[in-house]
């Protein structure tokens, strides 16, 4: 074994062993690529070896953070997550659960049905994870715990209505996977928008049929009021706002007429005149949306930086290559290793952020993935439609982890502002049949690619 190869373990390895002690992951990256950096610049000196590490590697990272900084689409990070957080204090999902409940209230599951339609809105209007989930929490589970919901069926729906926003647009995360391949945002966004509304369909036909089969797991409230057109105009009229905020927005990416970063300025002056129109703009709610904003972008560039840091030494050492041709050699043939890819990428989702495994491995693994000479139809108009294609399965998969046991992340948010009487194993419990869910919608998205592609080909076309 060479040199390179063993200083690529290393790294790895010392990645993994520092992350269980509590460091930062962003100091843990840094770290790691300039320890190892040193370690091959004394090796070629005192172990007549040749990494090609020395003080100039660390030179380049200075050249490649001016780059992220200089970065015009990573502008728009900010600009959706600051939308997001103005939508969560606007007081849009409230109103839209009252009316919505009623709206569904006469069906088995009405409730639960109405929280994933939110949890669509949400993520269609936030993109992040967190807050969409504590959010739905907070609103929801103590109302479907009162109707007398099942349990984990309760819990369950939350989770994943919560999750819907690591893959609908304007999701943050695509946002990123775009910049760090190469690939058209807008690509990713309309490839997103059949997957994310295909999961969210599987899961309400999942609430009916448990309510069809089971209604007393899924009750409907003694109070429920018939259903009528000025119920229906109330639901619309609720809802009207976030939508037309939404068709904006995409409308303005998919039409061409603005860049996502222009688009999100957009949607971050839209989210606070709708809280001003709902009466809940003041300097107080100002104040925690800005101070959120900057809490989450500096984390998220914080890790941007120390990813640099990392990747750069990890491509000095040729790790990039030693992955690719361990990868390529696998006898599974080109969807097996794809298999096998998304399997990583599901396992690195107990222990990592989203974040991280979009800066490290996504990079590495992409490459991997063109070189298999899966074709796929772009139908002329999608640029490398292989790579949106395989994003689409790596964002399903990272969601798909963010719900499993023992480790999801959704799981410890919701965990953190359920009632004390709820208990770990029956969020467990209550997870598992979306968890099949989706990957029942992900072995779709790999049998049939077009789910992805065909409606930017449309668009397009």
């Amino acid at each position: 074994m060479e040199a390179n190869e063993v200083l690529v373990i290393g790294m790895f390895a010392t990645f993994i062993a520092l992350l269980f002690t509590g460091i930062p992951v962003a100091y843990v990256l840094g770290g790691v690529g300039v320890l190892f950096a040193a370690v091959g610049y004394f090796a070629d000196i005192y172990l007549d070896t040749f990494t090609g590490l020395d003080y100039l590697t660390l030179g380049l990272v200075v050249n490649r953070i001016f780059k992220i900084m200089d970065n015009w689409i990573l502008v728009a990070l900010p600009m959706f997550i600051f939308m997001g957080n103005m939508l969560d204090k606007s007081g849009i999902a409230e109103k839209l659960m009252g009316s919505m409940q009623q709206l569904f209230g006469r069906v088995h599951g009405g409730l639960a049905i109405t929280v994933m339609a939110i949890g669509i809105i949400l993520a269609a209007s936030t993109g992040i994870i967190g807050a969409s989930v504590v959010l739905l929490t907070v609103m929801s589970l103590p109302t479907m715990m009162r109707q007398g919901y099942h349990l984990p069926l309760a819990l369950g729906t939350v989770a994943s209505a919560g999750t819907l926003g690591i893959l609908l647009p304007p999701s943050i995360m695509l946002v990123i996977m775009a910049d760090q391949l190469g690939l058209s945002v807008g690509d990713l966004f309309m490839g997103a928008i059949i997957p994310g509304l295909l999961l969210g369909g599987l899961y309400i036909a999942y609430i009916l049929i448990v309510g069809l089969l089971s209604p007393s797991s899924a009750p409907v409230p003694a109070d429920v009021q018939k259903v009528e057109w000025r119920l229906v105009a109330r639901v619309l009229k609720d809802i009207f706002p976030t939508v037309v905020l939404i068709f904006v927005v995409l409308g303005s990416i998919f039409a061409g007429i603005a860049t996502p970063t222009e688009a999100s300025g957009i949607g971050a002056l839209g989210a606070t005149m709708l809280a001003a129109f709902n009466r809940k703009l003041s300097f107080k709610v100002i104040k925690e949306v800005l101070m959120s904003t900057y809490g989450t972008t500096a984390y998220i560039f914080m890790i941007f930086l120390g990813a640099t840091c990392f990747a750069l030494v990890l491509r000095e050492l040729g790790g990039d290559e030693l992955i690719e041709s361990f990868l390529s050699g696998l006898p599974f043939g080109p969807y097996g290793i794809i298999a096998f890819i998304l399997g990583i990428i599901f396992l690195l989702g107990f222990f990592l952020d989203w974040i991280e495994i979009t800066l490290i491995a996504l990079p590495l693994l992409a490459p991997v993935v063109s070189s298999l000479g899966i074709e796929i139809d772009g139908h002329g108009v999608v640029d490398n439609p292989s790579l949106v294609w395989f994003v689409m399965l790596v964002a399903m998969a990272l969601q798909t982890s963010f719900l499993t046991p023992p480790v999801g992340f959704a799981l410890f948010y919701l965990k953190g502002v359920c009632p004390p009487e709820v208990e770990l194993k029956q969020i467990y419990r209550g997870v598992i049949p979306f968890i099949i869910i989706q990957l029942v919608a992900l072995v779709c998205l790999v049998v049939w690619p077009q789910l992805v592609l065909w409606f930017p080909s449309v668009a397009y076309g």
